[in-house]
């Protein structure tokens, strides 16, 4: 059975970090595209925001622009496990973040295009 399961998420303040980690459950690990995405409080029933990516070789990295430069994704194929390093958080970030996998050699920022999905991991930054 295909799982992921997020986690490193909490409650802090603005301008600390954060890593989240996702294990994904799956015989075969390399292929799968990964992403991390995110839903806000304030924006329930919405489609989730792609957050950052990365192919399945470790290649085609893709942040979205609001985080560049403080997030930094990254994947352990022999583990089977993506991170994603958050640095200077501030409340804007405040969200549940999402992991999700997808089998395919390029990124996506469509969470349609993503067929496996972790059940979030809260992140609060207080400011």
């Amino acid at each position: 059975q295909v799982q992921l399961v997020e986690s490193g998420g909490g409650l802090v303040q603005a301008g600390d970090s954060l890593r989240l980690s996702c294990a994904f459950s799956v015989r075969t690990f390399s292929g799968y595209t990964m992403a991390w995405f995110r839903q806000a409080p304030q924006a329930p029933g919405t489609e989730r925001e792609f957050v950052a990516g990365i192919g399945w070789k470790g290649a085609n990295i893709e942040y979205t622009d609001s985080v560049k430069s403080r997030f930094t994704i990254s994947r352990d194929n022999a583990k089977k496990m993506v991170y994603l390093q958050m640095n200077s958080l501030q409340s804007e970030d405040t969200a549940v973040y999402y992991c999700a996998a997808h089998f395919g050699a390029i990124s996506s920022r469509s969470s349609y295009d993503y067929g496996y999905w972790g059940q979030g991991t809260q992140v609060t930054v207080s400011s």
